[in-house]
């Protein structure tokens, strides 16, 4: 009994049973989307706030709101078959300009719900937040936040908890949480799919931060890790998350200023929207699954993803280092080339992509460095050309960095360009129909191995591994699913130390040469 009592009184400490309680009914809110009730919830909020902090009530009922400003201490709770609704009149919105300087804080914004500078606020409970974001027509190229609100941004805050409620049809990002610190996000149900800009969940900038047990299906990006500022993503845990996205389920990018270190992401499914039109970005099926991108001078070092089921896609992983420099305020110069190293990708499986190919693309004299790729099995649709094996692929460094950018690649599982020690481990690649290009295709590629490899190859392929300008390669323990016409094609003058080893012995070709040096060394062993 003693113990049941104690669980009892814990459980009603964390759940904020003895705070004070200010219902908004009590300053006035009424349940009528045809009224606004934004003064009486403020003033509950103002209240409590005075009073040392407290839970704000809201109870059953559908409200209608235009900016609320969230203050210290502070925790809305939701109250089962609570409704909140934006205001469709843009007049009901506040003008705000944060202290603080970011890319997407130059000027003044609009938004549902805010906070900055607040410590220790939460929104929770079991009710739903609407938006009702297409009423928010797109003006201008970057006009989120100016012109069509954000439903919530917390902005430079500490002690935040955002748990189980339901978010729809913002007017641009669902949530921006910038410079946060101690951030918490668990169980909440996103759908937005009603405007341009509609990502699921924005985290920029923030130190601290744990993700969990969202299920979100948005048309554009859902979970998505950013630096709009000087500041990194530091220390960032997602997991046990559903994501549907026309466009990117789990990406770090585009903004990348600060750039990301230790990042861990696990147990997650990507799969398409339940939603069979896209009216805005993206494609039904999704356009990338992990997507890992720096483009703006930043550096990404020390990124763990793993046990990831990926269904569809144009491009299921994408790893791109570019040179935007695209500055986050303006006068501001980018003189240098980001980073991306330490990248870890492990247990991922991916069914029916479709047929661009996976990436992993440096920058001239600037290359991604230390990448793991183990436990990876992917099917692809298959069906590549003749024309792609000759392909050129443009360097594109100042382009917005997207999975399709490139279109499809020389190579139908991974095409992978200006690379240091890439490791790959135990990786299927297959097609569900014949596909000429070879499974890997490196270019200025150094110090790397692919081990225990199971590849798709045919004899109308010319080769099922390309090298070019590579060097200190090893492939190991190979494994053909078809007969291959010749298993290493190795090109250039660049190419140099390239060892097989224990490969499944083929009767057919085993390596060709074009245009490399007189002293190239070859290892081969028990192949």
């Amino acid at each position: 009994m003693t113990k049941l009592f104690l669980f009892t009184f814990l459980l009603a400490i964390t759940t904020g049973l003895f705070a004070k309680q200010y219902n908004i009914r009590d300053y006035g809110a009424i349940s009528d989307t045809t009224v606004l009730s934004t003064l009486a919830i403020q003033q509950a909020i103002n209240e409590c706030n005075n009073n040392g902090g407290g839970v704000v009530a809201i109870p059953a009922g559908n409200y209608l709101i235009g900016t609320l400003l969230i203050k210290s201490n502070v925790h809305v709770f939701l109250e089962e078959g609570s409704t909140i609704y934006g205001s469709t009149n843009i007049k009901d919105y506040i003008e705000i300009k944060a202290d603080y300087s970011s890319l997407r804080t130059q000027e003044k914004t609009i938004q549902l719900i805010y906070a900055e500078k607040a410590d220790n606020i939460s929104i929770s409970g079991f009710g739903e937040i609407n938006g009702q974001g297409k009423h928010f027509p797109k003006l201008t190229w970057m006009d989120e936040g100016i012109t069509r609100p954000h439903l919530l941004r917390f902005i430079n805050c500490t002690n935040i908890k955002v748990e189980g409620i339901s978010m729809k049809n913002s007017g641009c990002w669902m949530q921006h949480y910038l410079a946060c610190t101690n951030l918490q996000i668990r169980g909440l149900t996103i759908e937005n799919h009603n405007n341009f800009n509609n990502d699921g969940l924005d985290i920029d900038g923030c130190k601290n931060v744990t993700i969990s047990d969202i299920i979100s299906d948005t048309d554009d990006d859902a979970i998505v890790l950013k630096s709009t500022s000087a500041r990194s993503c530091e220390n960032v845990s997602i997991t046990n998350c559903v994501l549907s996205s026309h466009c990117n389920g789990i990406k770090l990018g585009t903004e990348t200023n600060g750039g990301f270190r230790n990042i861990t992401i696990s147990n997650c499914i990507v799969k398409p929207s339940k939603k069979d039109t896209s009216n805005f970005f993206g494609k039904l099926t999704g356009i990338g699954g992990i997507v890992i991108l720096i483009v703006d001078g930043g550096t990404l070092d020390g990124v763990t993803i793993s046990n990831i089921q990926i269904e569809g896609t144009e491009c299921p992983i994408f790893v791109r280092l570019g040179n935007r420099a695209r500055p986050f305020k303006a006068g501001d110069v980018i003189d240098h080339i980001g980073t991306i190293k330490n990248v870890i990708i492990s247990n991922v499986q991916v069914r029916n992509t479709k047929n661009i190919g996976c990436s992993i693309t440096g920058m001239p004299d600037h290359p991604i460095k230390n990448i793991q790729l183990n436990n990876i099995n992917i099917e692809y649709e298959g069906g590549g050309a003749d024309s792609l094996l000759s392909k050129t692929i443009d360097e594109k460094a100042k382009e917005y960095p997207e999975p399709t950018m490139f279109g499809q690649l020389p190579a139908y599982g991974f095409y992978i360009r200006h690379a240091e020690n890439v490791q790959f481990n135990n990786v299927q690649l297959t097609t569900k129909t014949n596909d000429v290009r070879p499974a890997i295709f490196t270019d200025d590629v150094h110090f790397s191995k692919f081990n225990n490899l199971t590849v798709s190859t045919n004899e109308e392929s010319p080769y099922t591994f390309k090298l070019k300008n590579s060097s200190d390669i090893v492939i190991e323990s190979t494994r053909f699913i078809g007969k291959p016409k010749c298993m290493v094609e190795i090109e250039g003058k660049a190419s140099q130390n390239i060892s097989l080893r224990n490969n499944q012995r083929i009767t057919s070709k085993l390596i060709n040469t074009i245009d490399t040096p007189l002293n190239l060394l070859i290892d081969v062993e028990k192949n």
